[in-house]
């Protein structure tokens, strides 16, 4: 019996979003963060990337870890469930929960 891939859950889809929203709210580009993870000793292609900020490839640990160390942020800030919805009137489009301002410092 061939091997099913493991779906990714729901800690993987928060992780995949808070990825992608904390790059663009750093001002980041894909390609500009797949090279800051290959230049810390973590090779990553901007596809790779991409898949992951998807949710249509895994983050390991390591990715995971890589990836905060290069957004300047704590591993645990990309696991927290980040804004999914339409954020109110008075905030912008990349506004942060207290507890995740707090985490990122």
């Amino acid at each position: 019996m061939p091997n099913r891939p493991v779906e990714i859950g729901p800690a993987g889809l928060h992780a995949a979003r808070a990825i992608e929203h904390l790059r663009l709210v750093r001002g980041l580009t894909q390609h500009q963060l797949a090279a800051s993870c290959t230049s810390l000793g973590r090779p990553m292609s901007n596809t790779a990337l991409s898949r992951t900020e998807r949710a249509r490839r895994r983050c390991d640990v390591d990715d995971l870890v890589t990836i905060a160390i290069a957004l300047a942020a704590p591993p645990a800030a990309l696991l927290l469930p980040w804004p999914t919805r339409a954020p109110a009137p008075h905030a912008t489009s990349h506004s942060l929960t207290s507890t995740q301002e707090a985490l990122l410092g």
